[in-house]
């Protein structure tokens, strides 16, 4: 057991780093059971579109709504507590929709609301959870800590998490809510026992609206930041707009039938858990600047297969190689932000890049929607395609500026 534990989480990263792993693992366990048991009780509300997809709408909301704000929070108080009181309030909303399910109280208006209550609370707790790892360990162990809290999430959170919801949720409507809460509750109790994670600055208390300002131009003003954050972006559009149709590609283009949609998702997050074991080793051997590359160049050439294909064996391996690139890719940007960002300012940066995230994907989805509409399913890859080989040309040499950045301020530290 020792030597499991010290394979996954090495002594020299600390008790601290521990506590923040399995804490993250038993949330995004959470996390990963709501989402198959979320739009079940929706679906068993109401049948209208409009509002099965109001509640998808409603759980994103709070990004633009709160993000902002949730990075400004994460870097004027202890972080810990941030995510705690983020964590202990999902698990009352969970608490009170379990009842009303328990109770048959509930309703389409009851669901709406939980859904945009725990949206706002997870996007509190998303942006400080980020900000906490860089104070726990060294910054050239950053990468094989991120790489350790992507394989719980991929895990938990993508592979095993949903279909334990769907049955909890047909076991009893009730039971896969009171299970995330229960496992919120048990990840709260870790992370409160997590020590040196309060912000430490010289700065004199500003307004929320000037700390606000001061973080944007924190991230403008620091060119490979700044370009991390476009790039985030901008591929989060074309990804966006592929992958908005990707159940009816499985169906229509591969011919893969109900369970095609699944299949494609399993085989991506197996990719993924692969992706972030074997992270650390790639990091060694491999210079940061050209993971970034070879990594951007798989998800463009990912869009041109899918775009190409008809056949399911090889839509398959497609799939498991963007799940390796987005577990190395994520781990690597991640990596690289906290190294360059100061700790005071951590919050406020990750806070944009979250919010340009969910931006991203929901321009995307809409844009996939419009096009698969005007010209076929095949349209939105083609789109993926060219836009991010536009992209991916007009940022080539930017790119290794980013890891030399990154790479002089770990040898500084």
């Amino acid at each position: 057991m020792t030597s499991v534990v010290q394979a996954i989480a090495p002594a020299r990263l600390g008790r601290n780093f521990r506590l923040l792993l399995a804490s993250s693992w038993l949330s995004n366990l959470g996390d990963g059971l709501s989402l198959a048991a979320g739009p079940l009780l929706v679906a068993s509300q109401t049948d209208d579109p409009l509002l099965v997809a109001a509640a998808a709408f409603l759980q994103r909301l709070p990004w633009l709504l709160f993000g902002l704000f949730a990075g400004v929070v994460a870097d004027r108080v202890d972080r810990r507590v941030v995510v705690v009181v983020a964590d202990t309030s999902r698990t009352l909303v969970l608490a009170v929709l379990a009842i009303t399910v328990v109770t048959d109280t509930v309703n389409v208006a009851v669901v709406l609301s939980a859904m945009f209550l725990l949206g706002t609370a997870e996007a509190f707790a998303d942006v400080t959870t980020t900000t906490v790892l860089p104070m726990l360990i060294e910054p050239e162990d950053l990468g094989l800590g991120n790489s350790r809290l992507m394989v719980g999430h991929i895990t938990a959170n993508q592979l095993v998490g949903p279909p334990i919801g769907a049955l909890l949720f047909a076991s009893g409507m009730a039971w896969p809510f009171v299970m995330q809460g229960v496992l919120l509750a048990f990840g709260a109790s870790l992370m409160w026992r997590i020590a040196g994670t309060r912000p430490t600055t010289s700065e004199v208390p500003e307004t929320v609206r000037r700390q606000i300002v001061d973080g944007l131009h924190h991230l403008w003003s620091n060119p490979p930041v700044r370009t991390l954050a476009i790039t985030i972006v901008a591929f989060n559009v074309t990804f966006g707009a592929a992958w908005s149709v990707l159940v009816l590609y499985s169906s229509e283009r591969l011919g893969l039938g109900a369970l095609g949609f699944g299949l494609l998702t399993t085989v991506s997050a197996v990719g993924g858990i692969v992706g972030s074991w074997a992270y650390p080793a790639i990091e060694r051997r491999v210079h940061l600047g050209d993971i970034m590359r070879v990594g951007l160049v798989i998800e463009t050439a990912t869009h041109l297969t899918l775009a190409l294909t008809t056949t399911p064996a090889v839509a398959m391996v497609t799939f498991t190689v963007f799940g390796v690139h987005t577990a190395v890719w994520g781990t690597t940007a991640t990596s690289i932000r906290q190294r360059a960002v100061p700790t005071e300012f951590q919050g406020r940066v990750g806070s944009v890049y979250m919010i340009g995230l969910q931006a991203g994907l929901v321009v995307g989805a809409v844009l996939g929607g419009v096009i698969a509409q005007r010209w076929g399913i095949t349209a939105p890859f083609w789109f993926a395609f060219v836009g991010s080989a536009i992209i991916l040309v007009a940022i080539w040499s930017s790119l290794t500026q980013i890891a030399h950045d990154d790479e002089g301020a770990a040898a500084r530290s």
